[in-house]
């Protein structure tokens, strides 16, 4: 229902672009999260943004290098991802609910999210 793309492998102070599209549903309208899993750490979601105003949380380790949108049009998410570091590699999913939901539960509930795409890798060098 979610498909998370765009990952891959780059340097240290690199960028990335990572989207994430629905089937069955409408993205341009809904709260949508970025979480991430690193190799034997727990899920931390980095950003989300809200249904109906885009308004946007971050995670502090990410605020000012990560950027959430959304192209409406499109239905899709994106997080563009600038300045990455090698603590930026994980796996990243993008999530969300089938019922309305506020970035709260990005930040404070990863595991009331109900809908999860097929995570994408990113993977930063030294």
């Amino acid at each position: 229902q979610l498909q998370a793309s765009g990952g891959g492998l780059v340097q240290a102070g690199g960028t990335l672009r990572l989207s994430c599209a629905a089937t069955g549903f409408n993205l341009g309208r809904s709260t949508v999260g970025w979480v991430r899993q690193a190799p034997g750490k727990e899920r931390e979601g980095v950003a989300c943004i809200s249904g109906g105003d885009d308004a946007t949380w971050y995670a502090n380790s990410v605020t000012g290098r990560f950027t959430i949108s959304r192209d409406s049009a499109e239905a899709t998410v994106y997080l563009q991802m600038n300045n990455l570091k090698t603590e930026d590699t994980a796996t990243y999913y993008c999530a969300t609910n089938f019922a309305p939901m506020t970035c709260a539960i990005v930040e404070h509930h990863i595991g009331s999210l109900g809908v999860w795409g097929r995570g994408t890798l990113v993977t930063v060098s030294s």
